[in-house]
């Protein structure tokens, strides 16, 4: 069964949109990411397994880490 989720976020410009992105997908339990800035969300695949709730505590980690002042509503 795959498991994708959508949560809205707030990031300031495309270009930090697509650091969001690379870093979300760099996360272990992500199978993909797709951060849209036009609409202002984050769509996550999940892999196979993995604990939703931990994996998008580590998410929220890495993206504060390449964009300090992002938002991820989970």
């Amino acid at each position: 069964m795959i498991m994708k989720k959508s949560y809205k976020i707030e990031v300031d410009c495309a270009n930090c949109a697509m650091k969001m992105e690379e870093a979300a997908k760099s996360v272990e339990g992500v199978k993909d990411a797709v951060v849209s800035f036009m609409s202002q969300k984050m769509n996550v695949e999940f892999a196979d397994g993995a604990d939703e709730k931990t994996v998008m505590q580590a998410v929220v980690k890495a993206c504060k880490k390449v964009e300090d002042d992002c938002e991820i509503y989970l």
